[in-house]
């Protein structure tokens, strides 16, 4: 294949796995406000799509750790990039349809080692660099997160305790917005980074741009619309598990959760951390319930989620090292593995059909189960 039109390929793939990065983790900034009331659910998808596009701006450490980072860019072809993509993409679909808030972040580095590996070798995996930008990240965040919003919830409620309720409340839900919004401001550095930094290693790679080159401008603004595209569309299923499931959130609790978020993944970008800000939140939420006084936290939920987040660098890793594979065939491989993404992405849409969340559906409570005395 022309190399001019596989890299293309990789460029829509990137934006593609951008565009699954955005209605995957919608639920990060605003499932909690959405469960309280705090925004509409509307309203909410579209102030974060609009705070992600924004956020995309303003650092490109987190690219720079991703086109440099954890594999040899010397190594790697845009098909092999390529093939990474796909075991990421796929892995963002699976988790969606059955409501899993796992981490788009570890579904790429997954598909890129994977594939890289057995394109490259492992010698062409930085498996240091893995550690410690992407593992101990990945362990730290959501306890670092968690802890904060067991502290800052408990505070809030202290604090608030001789005030009427209604007030507190009103509040709460106005403190809310605020928060929610830091946290797609901050989702933006972050998670929109990640595919400006495969677009530019794939442009390395190809001889387009030199080695250790950062994100030019157009790829910038690319990477930022996919994923203000995504998050406005809606990551309903997602949030309806972090709104609902994990515990039932009160407008402090919300805000305790999204402040410590907020605070964590912005301290990450600057400092160059590709974690995962589905870690992150699920952490803060987590946080907050144990945080409030008599607040259940639903551990089975938490369970489930946490076994996602263990599957989801061999998971994806294992698709992107099959798609290496084949694709690495030549042309007709290529287009094999294209032609079976898109295949396996329709049929997740399909079988989604027929069992559809919706706005209106995550803005409502869920009815309690009547117990039999």
């Amino acid at each position: 294949m022309d190399l001019s039109l596989i890299v293309l390929v990789v460029i829509v793939a990137a934006l593609a796995f951008d565009f699954t990065n955005g209605f995957h983790d919608t639920a990060n900034a605003m499932a909690t406000s959405i469960a309280t009331g705090a925004l509409k659910p509307k309203v909410a998808v579209t102030i974060s799509a609009i705070l992600n596009l924004i956020g995309a701006f303003l650092s490109v450490e987190v690219a720079k750790t991703i086109s440099g980072g954890i594999v040899d860019d010397t190594k790697v072809t845009p098909v092999v990039v390529f093939a990474g993509l796909v075991g990421a993409i796929l892995w963002n679909l699976v988790t969606w349809l059955v409501g899993l808030p796992s981490s788009s972040s570890h579904a790429l580095f997954g598909g890129l080692i994977g594939a890289t590996w057995v394109a490259s070798g492992a010698d062409a995996v930085h498996f240091a660099q893995v550690v410690q930008k992407v593992l101990i990240p990945a362990v730290a965040s959501p306890l670092v997160a968690g802890l904060v919003a067991v502290v800052g919830t408990y505070l809030v409620y202290r604090i608030t305790a001789k005030v009427r309720q209604d007030v507190v409340g009103k509040s709460f839900k106005r403190a809310q917005v605020l928060s929610a919004s830091l946290v797609s401001l901050a989702h933006g550095t972050n998670d929109a980074q990640k595919t400006m930094g495969v677009i530019t290693l794939t442009l390395i790679s190809s001889g387009a741009l030199a080695a250790g080159s950062g994100p030019p401008l157009w790829v910038v603004l690319s990477a930022g619309l996919a994923i203000a595209l995504g998050t406005y569309m809606g990551g309903w299923r997602i949030i309806h598990t972090m709104g609902r499931k994990i515990t039932d959130v009160q407008t402090p609790q919300g805000f305790a959760a999204e402040t410590s978020a907020a605070a964590t993944i912005l301290a990450s970008s600057h400092l160059g951390f590709a974690l995962s800000t589905t870690h992150v939140c699920s952490g803060g939420i987590i946080g907050s319930g144990v945080g409030r006084r008599l607040a259940e936290v639903r551990w089975s939920v938490a369970g489930r989620m946490a076994l996602a987040w263990l599957l989801t660098l061999p998971a994806a890793a294992a698709v992107g090292a099959v798609a290496a594979k084949v694709a690495t065939l030549g042309t007709v491989g290529t287009v094999v593995v294209g032609l079976v993404l898109v295949a396996a992405a329709l049929g997740i849409w399909l079988w989604s059909r027929r069992n559809p969340v919706t706005p209106q559906s995550v803005a409502e409570p869920e009815q309690a189960v009547p117990v039999a005395v």
